[in-house]
Parts: structure tokens; C-alpha cells; sequence
């Protein structure tokens, strides 16, 4: 009955009027709230450190950054030439792009992909001034700030610039916002003179494109949820040519980095469903010249392999928490696997990752860190000696962490399964009378994770003394690929529903709350999961956030038309299937 609501042109009088009079009625049904919000955003913003800067990387004969300034909307982007970090704060300063200046008489403004050249003299950057998700390509001279002409419209986000400034690559998308064509443009020409190289005319497939840290090759690459299909272009070639690695074999997904002349391969081949990691000659890039490196371990998901001269990191899953490896390498790229180990971090729940590292020849790994408890943090990692230099503590101003604690309980699923959750509160706070306001977050899609990590936004719950809790229920990748492959997705989807009644029924039969004082929040496919618990279980829930919920998944899925749907088919199932 709501079908009428449907307006791709955003225009039709009748639907905008009645959006108005939605949002009035919500305005008038939450007026008495008015007060309440001005102190809950004063609260957000005290906690809120303006004026701030991401920690700068080493690029080129450069240091990157980002900074956010006091009353300033939008980032802007800089750079300082310098040898080391100690260096940088004497350094002269360069803006090299401010995005408060390009947003200037726009409502809307959207700018990814800022990209210095290969040899730092240029900047290419995309904006939407929309919202639509499809970019403007602009290119600047960073020598003299002014712009060069060319403008490339219709991209589907960044490009990947070629060997030196003549040349980018940027694909296209079609009418449904699937990224699908591949094109070369060679700087001070036209568009119109673009060149086409590749269209991925399958639906349900979307394309992408990567490079190599060395900056030798360019990776054009076809996936789908359960499918991939990686090519290279040799940017030192003469010709520009696209050559398979393996081609798509439904099930079969890889990924792929380059290290002198090399290719590093993550693959779930051979039942691998945590991903094995493989090497082979870039002239033998095909499955059946893959070596296995180290022995498959079907507790250790590895998620991706940075690159560097003398070792590789590895980014990936274990224990359900994320994990980094590192592991040493020979100039012939062969490994001793007796160098393999994992990075200890101080905490029992946290977030880590591989951070921004474009320098190949060096012994320094950026990394990222955080827990519940602890803000944002980055760190250089010494692979020689396993020691850590403190590159960046994130401020959250007025917030002590040593008030909070943190923990992980279990809840037993339906069919015995234990799934996690993450549980932080004021040490004040009293846990065991059952009568605690406690708010239940999770998503459960697509094998994301929603990890342990410090959530400034929360603070408010917790100095009131709330209890908040991440559910990592099936459906998510938490435990590993399989968490999402084998109990999450298609025919096993309700076990996301399940797992999260589970967890609630855990904290109230724990003596943490009770159903009168139990709030639960999912956004967009954790928006689906609200629907779904609220059907379910009425009786065991106060109060339901449901960000931008995907809620009408059988009528969408039938609808090819609308953005995403075919390559949601596998995710959710496709509805023209009779078992789906």
C-alpha cells in the first residue's frame, strides 16, 4: 500500500507534502524533548576536540594529513615537506585542497578520492554536489593552485592515477549506480576522447580498481558477494592491456598485491573459508601456479596483505577480535614461516588495523588501535624489534577512560552456539539488580563487523549510567567468514534474528535489565533486523532505533530496478528463485 510513495525524480508535489507533514507530526510529537537535545548536543560537542589533524604519513618527499578546524565544516587537506616526524613541527605548512572552499554555495557536498600524482605536482579529487553517489573528476596544479581543464563527470568515485601525471583511470556506472565500465584518460584531453577498456556486463557484479603499492601495476577487478575476477594493466608497458589472473569461477573469490614481479594472493580456494595466502609469478598469475605460503588455519581470517620490501602484514580476524600478523620475506619472495607471528596489543577487547603505509622500502608498519575504553590511537610498529612509537593519541576532551570498564559475555544461541558480546559501562554502575537502562546495538549483514572500538557518541548513555552492549550475532564476519557464509546469510538469515533475541534474553536472565528497560538499535540492514526482533518479540523490547531500515526486503529484492538490488541477490536470495 505504500508503492505510491515511490518517486525516482524526488519532485512529485503530493509525496513531498506528505514527507512535510511526517515530519511535522514528528516535530510536534517531540517538542517536549527540545531542551533535553540542546544538552545531550552540548554534551557530544564537549567531548568533541575541534580543531584537530589525522596523524601524517610519509608519501613521496612528503607528509599527508587531514585537518578539521573550529567552525569549519569540511576537512582540508595538507602537506609538509620533511624528513621524519620530528621534523614536521617546524615544517612549513601547504593546503593543498580545502574542501570548505569548494562546498561554498552547495547544500550538498561530497569529496573522495583526493589523489597527489605520482610525482606530487598534481591533486585529482571527485565531488557530488548531489548526493546522487555519482562525481565530478577535477584536477589541480598544485605548483601554481590553479585548475587544470580537464573535467570528468560521471565517476563512480576516485581515480588511480597511471605512471606518471599524462594519465587516470575511473570507471563509470550504469543507470542502477553499478560501477561497470573501465576508462583511461589521458590529461588535457576531452572526455569525449576517453578510452573504454573494459564493461562488466553481468548485473549482478560490480567493478573496482586498485594499484599496487610499488605503483607498478593497476588492478581493474569484477565482484560479487560470492565471486571475483582480478585483471592487471602493467603501467610500464607500452600498450595498455588487461590480462585475467583467474578467470571467475562462481564461489572462487581472491585478492591480490604485487612485490617484484610476484603477485600475493588471499584466496578461499580449496574450501579455504577464511582465506589461505598464495604466491605466483605475474607471468603465471593463473589458480593451478598458486603456492600456498603458510598452512591454511581455519581460525585465522585473513582480510587483506600489505606489501612492503623486506616483510608482509597481514590483516585479518581471530579469537573474534581483529588481529595483524607480519611475516618476513627473501628477495625471491619466498617466506620462512618460523618469522610468522602476531602484534600483542594491552587489551582483552579492541579494534586494530593496518593503517596508511605508502612507503614500500621501510621497517615501520602504521598501525591503528582502539578499544571501548580507549580513544583513537596510531602507532609506527618496528618490525625489527616488535616495538611500538606513538604516533597520534586521539583527544576525547572531558573523558577519563579509567571511569569505564569493559567485558565480553556470551549468549547462548538456539541451537547452542555461543555469540559474543561487547559490554561497557561506568565502573559505578550497577550491573546485577536486573533494572539497569541498557541499549543492545548490533547489524548482522554482509559478514561487517561491528568491533569493540571507542565510540564517542555513547558517552552520554554512559554517564547517565547505561549499559551499552554490541550483539555480535551471526550474519556478521566477527568469528570469521563462515559467522556470516555458513549460519548468517540466504536460507540461515534468521539466525541473525535469533542470535540477537539470545543475546537480549542473556542480559535480562543475567540480571542486567529487564524488558521495560532494554532499548535496541540497527541501522540500514541492522534497520531489517529491528523489524524483524520487534515482530518476533514484542514483549522483550522498550524502545527500537531503526537508522535508515531496510524493511520491505522481499518487494525490493523483486525489483531489479532499483540501485543495488542485483547484486543483493547474493545476500538475501534471489525472490525468482522458488527455494528463495
Amino acid at each position: 500500500p505504500w508503492f505510491w510513495l515511490r518517486d525516482d525524480t524526488r519532485k512529485n508535489e503530493e509525496i513531498l507534502d506528505h514527507l512535510r507533514k511526517e515530519n511535522a507530526y514528528t516535530e510536534e510529537k517531540t517538542k517536549h524533548l527540545t531542551k533535553f537535545q540542546k544538552k545531550l548536543y552540548d554534551e557530544h560537542i564537549s567531548h568533541l576536540k575541534e580543531t584537530d589533524e589525522r596523524p601524517p604519513y610519509p608519501y613521496g618527499q612528503y607528509y599527508y594529513y587531514t585537518k578539521t578546524v573550529k567552525g569549519l565544516s569540511y576537512k582540508m587537506h595538507c602537506r609538509k615537506t620533511a624528513l621524519s616526524l620530528e621534523e614536521l613541527a617546524t615544517a612549513a605548512e601547504e593546503t593543498i585542497l580545502d574542501e570548505n572552499k569548494i562546498a561554498e554555495g552547495h547544500k550538498q557536498c561530497v569529496i573522495k578520492g583526493v589523489k597527489p600524482s605520482p610525482d606530487h605536482t598534481f591533486l585529482a579529487y571527485s565531488v557530488d554536489f548531489k548526493g546522487d553517489e555519482t562525481y565530478t573528476v577535477k584536477l589541480l596544479n598544485l605548483q601554481n593552485g590553479e585548475y587544470c581543464k580537464d573535467v570528468v563527470e560521471g565517476v563512480a568515485g576516485g581515480i588511480q592515477w597511471g605512471k606518471d601525471n599524462n594519465t587516470f583511470f575511473y570507471l563509470s556506472q550504469d543507470k542502477a549506480k553499478r560501477p561497470y565500465k573501465l576508462w583511461k584518460h589521458i590529461v588535457g584531453t576531452e572526455q569525449k576522447d576517453d578510452i573504454c577498456y573494459y564493461t562488466e556486463d553481468d548485473e549482478v557484479f560490480w567493478f573496482g580498481l586498485g594499484k599496487s603499492k610499488d605503483g607498478r601495476y593497476l588492478f581493474p577487478g569484477s565482484g560479487s558477494s560470492e565471486t571475483s575476477e582480478i585483471r592487471f594493466i602493467d603501467l610500464h608497458a607500452e600498450e595498455t592491456k588487461l590480462v585475467v589472473i583467474q578467470p571467475r569461477e562462481f564461489g572462487l573469490r581472491y585478492d591480490v598485491e604485487h612485490r617484484e614481479g610476484m603477485l600475493f594472493i588471499w584466496t578461499n580456494m580449496n574450501d579455504a573459508i577464511n582465506n589461505r595466502l598464495m604466491v605466483t609469478s605475474i607471468d603465471k598469475p593463473g589458480k593451478e601456479h598458486w603456492k600456498e605460503i603458510i598452512p591454511y588455519d581455519s581460525t585465522r581470517k585473513i582480510d587483506e596483505v600489505e606489501v612492503f620490501k623486506n616483510f608482509i602484514v597481514i590483516q585479518g580476524r581471530q579469537d573474534g577480535l581483529t588481529q595483524i600478523w607480519t611475516m618476513g620475506l627473501n628477495e625471491d619472495s619466498t617466506v620462512n614461516p618460523q618469522s610468522f607471528k602476531k602484534i600483542q596489543f594491552k587489551e582483552e577487547m579492541y579494534e586494530c588495523a593496518i593503517s596508511t603505509n605508502k612507503v614500500y622500502d621501510t621497517n615501520f608498519i602504521r598501525t591503528y588501535y582502539s578499544s571501548l575504553t580507549t580513544p583513537d590511537q596510531w602507532e609506527d610498529y618496528n618490525f625489527n624489534d616488535g616495538t611500538f612509537k606513538l604516533v597520534k593519541q586521539k583527544e576525547c576532551l572531558n573523558f577519563d577512560s579509567s571511569l569505564y570498564v569493559c567485558k565480553r559475555l556470551f549468549a547462548k544461541a538456539n541451537d547452542g552456539t555461543q555469540i559474543p558480546m561487547s559490554m561497557v559501562h561506568r565502573k559505578t554502575t550497577k550491573v546485577d539488580g536486573g533494572n539497569t537502562p541498557t541499549m543492545l546495538y548490533a547489524y548482522g549483514s554482509y559478514g561487517i563487523c561491528i568491533d569493540p572500538c571507542f565510540h564517542r557518541m555513547i558517552l552520554p548513555y554512559l554517564d547517565r549510567g547505561m549499559v551499552y552492549v554490541i550483539a555480535h550475532i551471526r550474519g556478521g564476519g566477527e568469528m570469521g567468514r563462515y559467522w556470516y557464509e555458513e549460519q548468517g546469510k540466504y536460507l540461515n538469515k534468521r539466525n541473525t534474528f535469533s542470535d540477537f533475541i539470545n543475546c537480549a534474553e542473556h542480559l535480562v536472565e543475567s540480571k542486567v535489565t529487564n524488558p521495560d528497560k532494554l532499548s535496541i538499535e540497527g541501522r540500514s540492514a541492522g534497520g531489517l533486523l529491528m523489524g524483524a526482533v520487534l515482530n518476533m518479540r514484542p514483549d522483550l523490547f522498550k524502545i527500537a532505533v531503526a537508522g535508515v531500515p531496510f524493511v520491505d526486503c522481499v518487494n525490493t529484492m523483486c525489483d531489479p530496478s532499483i540501485p543495488l538490488t542485483t547484486g543483493e541477490w547474493e545476500e538475501w536470495g534471489n525472490p525468482n528463485e522458488s527455494k528463495y
